[in-house]
């Protein structure tokens, strides 16, 4: 196998809205480059990205996929990624090792959700971007029309780099704008300029020149002094300036029609950076660092992805970001601080692993059979104190309560979960005592619903799923006082205790103190701590609706007691009755989770989305404007948007999403409360039947 430096290395993340055609689009050049004998289809399962069974069954992208081509002794790292939301994920694992991304574009439908999300992630993190306009041979197809709707949606200078040839039906080719050439057919044969489109093209080719003599000082006095600039300083302007994230350069084509695609893989490894041209975000020793793609320095490898195969074992993808990883390396987890053997060594293609020696940096390979390796570990050689700044991955959204189906189910569930959340880090599995569920929190129902069917055909894993419910708490809202007297005789020694009893709230947060007034020996010592562990058996169970009791204080202010009766569970017992009393008389009030949201959706749904936050007893924070879209803050309770998410998705067909985090707890409606309440009861009725 061929050995490539960092030099003759690209990564690219293919990027872009949901049927815009990324797997096509990677299936094509693969093809193109004699990788494969024939062009797979996404409708027929057969792509080498869409490996995975799950992505058959549904044919759409689940996980992110890497497939290398080479094209001019340039390695191109593919990294084909998922277009659906919920698997935004993917995404950000994928651009966290690639130098840019290719954002496709349909050339019917324009600027799609996807598409803005994809521009926005780089955009956070500054990287560059190329734009392919696909499907041009559609009917209604109009590349114009895109382009301006992308330079209307987004800032930043947007240059086409070439121009389509003909449209839907008649689509042929494009003019590459760099070198004036026409390039027709699939295998992109070298054509004259047609005529009509000559001054089109003189316009379009003007804006390209000017945006690459500007990135450059002797470019620009020599463009300036009327000189024209030769090929070479003309492709090495828009090198720079793509680099730089100062254009954005456009392409034309079809996927499926394989038209333009030998202009486009031309393009990538003349525009995208390698590897040796930019620095990574790490830190060493605790500081902050730039980790630049040199051979010489210390080998230091980031994990990005882990897939856990019952026939493969363990497979941790990593991207190599500076020094020669070798087969048979001892290299440190810098998490851990653990030496791992990076023995089952090989590089990717889909599912396919070829077994390699050594990869340089800028490459990426993936080493099996790392028993306690993750996602975002790097690993490093001992001592260098190397760590890559690993992304900040999205909260959950979307969760669902989990139950074992069997008994055989129950022993292997919280395994089978576990190593579901290391494959995917934006899946977490919580056991919520509150509520005494274990749920599995995801972005979006599609996600959770791929998360549930891995675990039966990876694990072998049944469960039942639910809406979880809301974890309320209980408190009280004044001072109550309640006296209980426990006296039991059987016979022999009985049991005797009396306790008088105050509570009172506290601030919110506060949790739950216990406090003794007694005062005369009227209950020895001994027994007040046995009146806390009566108090405290009641706190997990609740006295309105059986939720967990916060923010009260409990104070002892009186009592009596027997010299032989008396004993630790009689005041046990007293104490627990005493509580349920007096917290009877001090209001008791049930208190809500309250989320902050913020929904992002196009100016014309925002009338929508404000009624619909109202009905959901929400209270608007703020707005702001970002691009053409409105940005909504709000503060809801949880209980109104446990399924937000598909409810969104209708109210703005699609386009609107949405990020919640936990706020605080505060008191629920009365009327709110009773209905939970008896709810609650009655749920606990039919379990105790």
């Amino acid at each position: 196998m061929a050995k490539f430096r960092a030099a003759q290395i690209r990564n690219v993340a293919v990027l872009g809205h949901g049927g815009s055609g990324k797997t096509s689009l990677v299936e094509a050049l693969l093809h193109n480059t004699g990788a494969t004998t024939r062009v797979g289809r996404v409708e027929d399962g057969t792509t080498v990205s869409d490996w995975d069974a799950e992505e058959q069954r549904r044919g759409i992208s689940i996980n992110l996929s890497v497939v290398p081509v080479v094209f001019n002794n340039i390695k191109l790292n593919l990294i084909d990624t998922p277009g659906y939301i919920d698997f935004a994920g993917e995404v950000i694992s994928a651009l966290e090792v690639a130098e840019a991304g290719l954002v496709l574009v349909d050339s019917v439908a324009g600027v799609e959700v996807g598409t803005e999300l994809a521009w926005e992630r780089l955009d956070q993190i500054q990287k560059p971007r190329l734009v392919f306009i696909n499907k041009m041979d559609r009917e209604n197809a109009n590349y114009k029309r895109v382009l301006e709707d992308l330079r209307n949606t987004f800032s930043g200078r947007i240059v086409p780099f070439q121009l389509p040839i003909g449209s839907a039906d008649s689509f042929k080719g494009v003019v590459n704008l760099v070198d004036m050439k026409a390039y027709m057919g699939k295998s992109g044969e070298v054509a004259d300029i047609p005529a009509d489109m000559l001054d089109e093209v003189e316009t379009a080719r003007q804006e390209l020149v000017d945006s690459a003599a500007e990135t450059d000082d002797d470019l620009i006095l020599k463009y300036l002094e009327g000189e024209p600039l030769t090929e070479d300083e003309v492709r090495h302007g828009l090198h720079e300036s793509v680099r730089q994230g100062k254009i954005t350069p456009v392409f034309f084509g079809t996927a499926t029609g394989n038209l333009g695609l030998y202009s486009l893989i031309r393009s990538m490894t003349s525009y995208v950076p390698a590897p040796s041209e930019v620095t990574i975000a790490a830190t060493h020793n605790n500081e902050e660092t730039e980790l630049a793609a040199s051979e010489d320095a210390p080998p230091c490898a980031y994990v990005f992805k882990t897939i856990v195969d019952r026939y493969v074992g363990r497979m941790n993808y990593m991207r190599i970001f500076s020094g020669i990883v070798k087969k048979d390396a001892q290299l440190v987890n810098a998490r851990t601080g653990k030496s791992e053997r990076i023995q089952n060594f090989s590089s990717v293609c889909g599912k396919e692993l070829t077994p390699v020696d050594e990869l340089a940096p800028g490459d990426i390979g993936v080493v099996t059979k790392l028993d306690d390796v993750l996602t975002t570990d790097t690993l490093t050689q001992a001592g260098s104190g190397l760590v890559v700044t690993a992304p900040e991955y999205p909260r959950p959204l979307y969760t669902v309560a989990v139950a074992p189906s069997t008994q055989a189910d129950s022993a292997k569930m919280s395994q089978a979960l576990n190593a579901l959340t290391e494959e995917d880090p934006t899946l977490k599995v919580q056991y919520i005592s509150t509520t005494k569920q274990n749920v599995l929190q995801g972005l979006g129902e599609a996600h959770i619903d791929v998360a549930i069917h891995n675990l039966e055909a990876k694990f072998g894993v049944h469960v039942q799923t639910a809406i979880p419910k809301v974890p309320y708490q209980e408190t009280i809202t004044g001072q109550g006082a309640a006296h209980y007297r426990h006296k039991k005789q059987t016979g022999g020694a009985g049991q005797f205790a009396d306790v008088h009893l105050r509570v009172e709230p506290l601030e919110r947060g506060s949790g739950f103190t216990y406090a003794s007034e007694v005062f005369g020996g009227a209950i020895p010592t001994v027994f007040i701590p046995s009146i806390e562990k009566g108090i405290r058996q009641v706190l997990d169970q609740g006295v309105i609706a059986g939720f967990p009791i916060v923010d009260v204080k409990a104070v002892v202010t009186d009592g009596k007691y027997h010299p032989v009766d008396s004993k630790d569970i009689a005041f046990q017992t007293a104490g627990r009755e005493v509580f349920k009393l007096a917290m009877q008389e001090a209001g008791p009030s049930l208190l809500e989770p309250i989320y902050n949201i913020q929904v992002t959706v196009p100016e014309e749904y925002m009338g929508d989305v404000m009624g619909d936050l109202n009905t959901r007893r929400g209270r608007v924070q703020g707005m702001e404007q970002r691009n053409n879209r409105t940005v909504v803050r709000a503060q809801v309770p949880l209980a109104e948007i446990l399924r937000y998410g598909t409810d969104l998705r209708s109210m703005t067909q699609g386009r609107g999403i949405y990020t919640i985090e936990f706020d605080h707890y505060e008191p629920m409606p009365s009327h709110l409360a009773a209905q939970v309440a008896e709810q609650n009861r009655h749920e606990m009725e039919t379990e105790a039947a």
